[in-house]
C-alpha cells in the first residue's frame, strides 16, 4: 500500500505543482472578481464529474469489479468488461451533457442565485461551453481505474499534470484576446490531453478501450447496480462546493474566487497524499473484503494511520503559515490586499478539516469495498447537512470564512460517522487510536509546532522583500517543519515512518535490478 501510494504521490506531485502554477496564473490575470466568480460557477458544474467519477463512484465500483475479473479470468475477459463500460459511460455522459446545455440557465440559478443580469448570462454561456468536459474526464477516470487495477499508478497520477500544463500554456496565449473565455478553452483542451494519455497507456498495456455493445455480462450489470447507490451518495458529497457557491453568491464580490483559491491550496496535500493512499488501498480492500475480515480491518487501520501520519503535520504548518503561503503564491497582478487577507482566512479554516477529510476518504473507500452503499450514503448525507446548517449560521458572523469553517466541521463529522459504520460492519474495533500511537503522534506534532513557531518568531516573514527572499523564507519554514517532524518520528520509532523507508528501499532495489 505504501509503495503504491508513494508512486502515486510522485506522479501527483508534478500535477499539484503545475496545478498551483495554474492558480497563480489565474490569480495574476483575474484576481478575485465577479467575472472569475462566474467562471468558477460554470466550472463547478462541469467539474462535478471529476470528483464524482475520477475520485468517487466510478473508481469505487469499476476498480473492485475489474480487479476481481482480471484476477480470476485474465486480461481478455477484463478488457471486454472495460469496453462495455466505455459504451455505457459514453451513453450516460452524452445524456447528462445534453441536459446540462439545455437547462444551463436553471442550473446557474440553482448554483448562484445571487447572480443577476450580465453575471448570470456569462455564467450560463460558460456552463454550456464547458459541459463536454464531463465526457472527457469520465473516460479518463475509467482508464485510470483500469491502470490502477493493473498496478500502474504513475501515469494516472501524472495525467492531470499534462492537463494543467496545457491549461497554463493555453491561458497564457489566449488571455489577451479571449479574456475570461481563455480558461474555459484551456479546461477543454486539458481534458482532451488527460484522456488521450491514459487511453494510450492502456493500449500499451494490452487494454484497448474501444466501445463494445454491452451484453449480458453479470459483472457489468453488477457494476451498474453498485454504481447508482454509490453515485447517489457521492453526488451528495459534491454539495459541499455547491453550498459554497450558492451562499457565496450572496456575499461580497470575489467571495467565490477567494474560497476557490483557498480550496485549491488545501487540495494540494489532500491530492498528494490522502487521495493517493485511498486509491492505492482500494484494490487491497477489494481483495480482503472477500477473503479475511481481520486483514480488512488491519488494512483499514494502517491506511487511516498512514493518512493521519502524513496530513497532521501538514495541517499544523498550514495553520501557522496560511498568510505567508497565500502572499508568496498569489500576491501579484490583479490579486491585491483584500484578496490576500480573505484567502488567508479561508485557508486557515479549511485547514482545520484536513484530518477529517483524510479519514473520510479512507473510510468511504472501505465501505464501498464492503458493498455498503447505504452506509456510505448516510455518511455523506450527514456531512452535507452539517455543512449546510453550519454555513447558514456561521456566514452571518464570519462571511466567507464561515463557509470554510463549515466545510471543516462537516468533513470531521463525516469521518466520525464513517468510522462508526465501518466498525459496525466488521463487528470489531479497528484499533486506530490506541494510547501509544496517539502519544507518539501528539509528541511529534508538539515538537514540530514548537520548532516552526520559533522559526517564525526568530526570522519574521519578509513581507516587502522580493520573490526570491520570500521563497527562501518559505523553504526555510518547510525545512524546519519537515526536519523536526522526521527526526522526531524516527526517534520515536513510528511504524509509519518505517513503512515509508522500507517502500523507498524496495523501489531502489527494484530500480537497480532493472538497470
Amino acid at each position: 500500500m505504501v509503495r503504491h501510494s508513494l508512486r502515486m504521490t510522485a506522479g501527483t506531485l508534478a500535477s499539484r505543482i503545475l496545478g498551483m502554477l495554474r492558480e497563480i496564473l489565474t490569480a495574476a490575470f483575474f484576481g478575485a472578481t465577479r467575472e472569475l466568480d462566474a467562471f468558477y460557477v460554470a466550472y463547478t458544474l462541469a467539474n462535478l464529474s471529476r470528483q464524482l467519477l475520477a475520485e468517487g463512484a466510478l473508481s469505487a465500483t469499476f476498480v473492485p469489479v475489474f480487479s476481481q475479473t482480471l484476477a480470476k479470468d485474465g486480461l481478455d475477459r477484463a478488457e471486454r468488461l472495460a469496453k462495455e463500460a466505455v459504451t455505457l459511460l459514453l451513453a450516460m455522459g452524452t445524456l447528462v451533457v445534453t441536459a446540462g446545455i439545455i437547462f444551463a440557465p436553471y442550473l446557474v440559478f440553482l448554483i448562484a442565485p445571487g447572480f443577476k443580469g450580465p453575471d448570470a448570462v456569462l455564467a450560463t454561456n460558460l456552463t454550456r461551453f464547458l459541459m463536454p468536459y464531463l465526457i472527457l474526464v469520465s473516460l479518463a477516470a475509467l482508464a485510470m481505474g483500469a491502470l490502477n487495477s493493473m498496478e500502474s499508478f504513475f501515469v494516472p497520477a501524472i495525467a492531470p499534470a499534462v492537463a494543467n500544463l496545457v491549461y497554463i500554456v493555453a491561458v497564457s496565449l489566449l488571455y489577451w484576446r479571449m479574456g475570461i473565455w481563455a480558461p474555459a478553452v484551456a479546461v477543454l483542451l486539458g481534458g482532451c490531453f488527460q484522456m488521450g494519455l491514459q487511453w494510450a497507456w492502456c493500449a500499451g498495456k494490452g487494454l484497448v478501450l474501444i466501445p463494445a455493445m454491452p451484453g449480458r455480462d453479470p459483472e457489468l450489470w453488477r457494476m451498474v447496480r453498485l454504481f447508482f447507490p454509490y453515485a447517489a451518495g457521492l453526488s451528495l458529497n459534491q454539495f459541499h462546493p455547491i453550498i459554497n457557491r450558492i451562499l457565496g453568491s450572496f456575499l461580497e464580490d470575489g467571495a467565490i474566487s477567494v474560497l476557490n483559491y483557498a480550496d485549491r491550496l488545501i487540495q494540494l496535500p489532500l491530492g498528494l497524499f490522502v487521495i493517493a493512499v485511498s486509491q492505492a488501498v482500494l484494490p487491497l480492500f477489494s481483495r480482503a473484503a472477500l477473503e479475511d475480515e481481520v486483514a480488512f480491518a488491519d488494512i483499514g487501520r494502517d491506511a487511516l494511520r498512514f493518512a493521519l501520519f502524513i496530513v497532521s503535520p501538514i495541517t499544523l504548518c498550514t495553520l501557522l503559515y496560511a498568510g505567508e503561503a497565500v502572499h508568496l503564491l498569489f500576491y501579484r497582478g490583479a490579486f491585491g490586499d483584500w484578496a490576500w487577507r480573505a484567502t488567508s482566512g479561508a485557508l486557515f479554516f479549511y485547514a482545520l478539516g484536513l484530518p477529517g477529510m483524510a479519514c473520510n476518504n479512507v473510510t468511504l473507500r472501505a465501505l464501498y469495498a464492503r458493498r455498503f452503499p447505504k452506509a456510505a450514503f448516510f455518511v455523506v448525507a450527514t456531512s452535507v447537512l452539517a455543512n449546510l446548517a453550519c454555513s447558514v449560521v456561521l456566514m452571518r458572523f464570519l462571511s466567507y470564512r464561515g463557509l470554510a469553517l463549515s466545510s471543516a466541521i462537516a468533513f470531521t463529522s463525516a469521518s466520525l460517522v464513517g468510522g462508526r459504520f465501518l466498525r459496525a460492519s466488521l463487528g470489531r474495533p479497528i484499533g486506530l487510536f490506541d494510547i501509544p500511537w496517539v502519544s507518539r503522534l501528539a509528541l511529534s506534532l508538539a515538537i514540530t509546532g514548537g520548532a516552526s513557531m520559533f522559526y517564525k518568531f526568530l526570522i519574521p516573514y519578509p513581507l516587502g522583500a522580493g520573490l526570491s527572499l520570500r521563497t527562501l523564507w518559505m523553504c526555510g519554514a518547510f525545512a524546519v517543519g519537515a526536519a523536526s517532524y522526521i527526526i522526531t518520528v524516527r526517534r520515536l520509532k513510528c511504524a509509519e515512518w518505517r513503512w515509508v523507508a522500507e517502500a523507498i528501499r524496495r523501489d531502489k532495489a527494484r530500480a537497480k535490478r532493472d538497470e
